[in-house]
């Protein structure tokens, strides 16, 4: 699967010039790559176009026009494209009333290890979270999570042939699934796969 390069990347110059068009066009993308979970978890299937987005973005917000710059860009995300046998995942715990969700992060801890992806037919695989940083303390877990779904070749075959996948999470104290995910969402996560 293809990773971010130097060369897939625009100047600043020209990326201010795109942006707006480029920005829809990762929007609509993106639109096929969200699983909501219940109300208060959404999980964002990352790939070479939304991560490029991202790098594009802090490259602007950052104004970082330096080769050493753009490269710890590019070695941040690059972690985040899925290569063939996995998805790549950011888990967004939401709740909009602070207290709420003080009370929420503290009960949810855990939580980032048991968010699982299921293709028919196949058992169940569960997140390898944060595997950069550990983002949970002793109070709380983190409102975003980094996640990787690392699949056997077999559950790869499965889901490129077209069978369906499902995605939950089973914590004690939240429990979610989507099972089976809409078509448009199963394609687009079936073709970051490599056959």
């Amino acid at each position: 699967m293809p990773k971010i390069t130097r060369d897939s990347l625009m100047t600043l110059e020209a990326y201010a010039k795109a942006r707006p068009e480029f920005r829809s066009k990762v929007m609509a993308h993106k639109k096929s790559r969200i699983v909501p979970l219940g109300a208060h978890i959404t999980l964002h299937f990352e790939d070479e176009l939304t991560m490029r987005y991202q790098v594009q973005e802090m490259l602007r917000a950052e104004r970082i026009f330096e080769e050493d710059g753009i490269q710890q860009e590019l070695d941040a995300y690059n972690p985040l494209v899925p290569d063939g046998s996995n998805w790549k995942v950011t888990m967004m715990i939401e709740y909009p009333d602070v207290d709420e969700r003080r009370v929420k992060l503290a009960a949810l801890k855990g939580v980032e290890n048991r968010v699982w992806v299921q293709v028919a037919g196949h058992d169940k695989v569960y997140a390898l979270a944060d595997e950069d940083l550990e983002r949970e303390n002793e109070e709380k877990t983190s409102s975003v999570h980094f996640m990787r779904f690392e699949l056997s070749p077999a559950t790869v075959a499965a889901a490129k042939a077209g069978a369906a996948i499902g995605v939950g999470v089973d914590h004690p104290a939240y429990t979610a699934s989507l099972d089976p995910l809409p078509e448009g969402v199963r394609a687009s996560l079936a073709a970051d796969l490599a056959a």
